[in-house]
C-alpha cells in the first residue's frame, strides 16, 4: 500500500484528504501549528493549548464515523459565550487538558472519529507567526498576515518564534513516503510555515518519495496580487532550498464569468505561466462554498474538486 503524506491548509487538506480516504492508500496528514485566528486564536490565548482548528478539519477529513459525528465535530456556535467556537476545537483542547498531551490527544479523538490514517502536528511546541514587512512593520501572528492587504508591497522575513523543534512523527513520515503532497492552502499561513519548523524542508529534500504541488485557485489581494504559478512555485522553493517537485497540479477551468464578478474581492484565479513537463492541467474547481455562521474568519469560497484532485493524484499515485 502506497504512503501518501499531505501538507498544507486546513481546508486545502481537508479537501485532498477527504477524497484520498476513499482509496487503497496509507495516509499521514502533517499540520501547521501556527493558527491563531478565530476559535483557535481564543483557545490559544485562554487555555494554553496549541492550536487544534486545521487538526480538526483533518480528523473530519479522515474520518469513517457516521455523517452526524461528523457534523458534530465541525458544528460550529453561533451566539452566547461559546459564538463562534467549533465543538470540534472545544473538544480537543479538553482532550489537551485531560491527557497532558497534544498528540495524546489527536490520537484519541482519531479513535472516536474512526479516522483513516494519522493527523500529525508538524511540531508541538507553541508558536507564533511572524512577517517583517518592507517598511519594517511587523505582523504578529498568523491572523494578522492573514487579514493584511500589504504584503504583495514585499516583505523581508517570515519566521516562527520562538524557532521550534519539529516533530519526529512528521520527519518520520515524510522520509518513509511513496507521494508528498504539498498545498493547496495559503501561501504565507498555511504552506511556508510547514517549512519554517526546523528539519522539515531537508527531509523534503532528501525523501525519496515524489513530489506534488497543488497550486492554489485564487490569488489573495494585498498580498498574492497577480501571482502566476511560477510566483508561488518560486517562493515555495526559497524555503525548500531547491525544487523538489516532480509534479505541479493547476487548476485549467474557468468559473462562470457572473462567478468571477461575484467573487472579485477575493482576488483574481491564479493563471498558468509555466511550459514545463511537470505540469498537469486539470478542471479543479469545486462547488462554491457558503461562510459558515459564527465564524470569525474570512475564508475562501472558491475551493478545489475534491474527487478531480484526488483522480489526478491517484493518477500520479498508480505510476508510481
Amino acid at each position: 500500500m502506497k504512503k501518501i503524506v499531505v501538507m498544507g491548509g486546513g481546508t486545502g487538506n481537508f479537501t485532498v484528504l477527504r477524497g484520498l480516504k476513499k482509496h487503497q492508500v496509507e495516509l499521514s496528514a502533517i499540520v501547521s501549528m501556527a493558527d491563531d485566528g478565530g476559535s483557535t486564536g481564543i483557545l490559544r490565548d485562554e487555555l494554553g493549548v496549541l492550536p487544534p482548528g486545521d487538526v480538526r478539519q483533518c480528523l473530519v477529513a479522515l474520518s469513517d464515523s457516521s455523517r452526524m459525528m461528523r457534523s458534530l465535530m465541525s458544528y460550529r456556535f453561533e451566539n452566547g459565550g461559546l459564538g463562534g467556537h467549533s465543538l470540534g476545537n472545544l473538544m480537543l483542547s479538553a482532550l489537551e487538558k485531560v491527557t497532558g498531551s497534544f498528540e495524546r490527544a489527536v490520537e484519541e479523538m482519531g479513535r472516536i472519529l474512526y479516522i483513516k490514517g494519522k493527523v500529525i502536528p508538524v511540531t508541538t511546541h507553541q508558536v507564533r507567526l511572524k512577517m517583517i514587512l518592507k517598511d519594517r512593520r511587523l505582523l504578529e501572528g498568523e491572523k494578522e498576515i492573514y487579514l493584511s492587504h500589504e504584503i504583495d508591497k514585499g516583505y523581508s522575513k517570515i519566521y516562527l518564534e520562538p524557532f521550534p523543534k519539529p516533530n519526529p512523527h512528521a520527519l518520520s513520515e515524510i522520509k518513509n513516503a511513496d507521494l508528498v503532497v504539498i498545498g493547496p492552502g495559503g501561501l504565507h499561513t498555511s504552506i511556508i510555515p510547514n517549512l519554517l519548523v526546523e528539519g522539515v524542508s531537508e527531509a523534503l529534500r532528501e525523501s525519496h518519495a515524489k513530489k506534488v504541488f497543488i497550486c492554489n485557485l485564487m490569488n489573495r489581494k494585498g498580498q498574492t496580487t497577480g501571482y502566476k504559478v511560477s510566483d508561488y512555485l518560486k517562493e515555495i522553493v526559497c524555503y525548500l532550498g531547491e525544487d523538489v517537485f516532480d509534479f505541479i497540479l493547476v487548476n485549467n477551468q474557468m468559473p462562470a464569468p457572473e462567478l468571477i464578478e461575484r467573487y472579485a474581492e477575493e482576488g483574481e484565479l491564479v493563471e498558468n505561466d509555466m511550459e514545463d513537463p511537470r505540469i498537469v492541467l486539470a478542471n479543479l474547481l469545486g462547488e462554491l462554498s457558503e461562510k459558515k455562521k459564527g465564524d470569525f474568519m474570512k475564508r475562501s469560497l472558491i475551493r478545489h474538486n475534491s474527487k478531480q484532485v484526488t483522480k489526478e493524484i491517484m493518477n500520479i499515485v498508480d505510476h508510481l
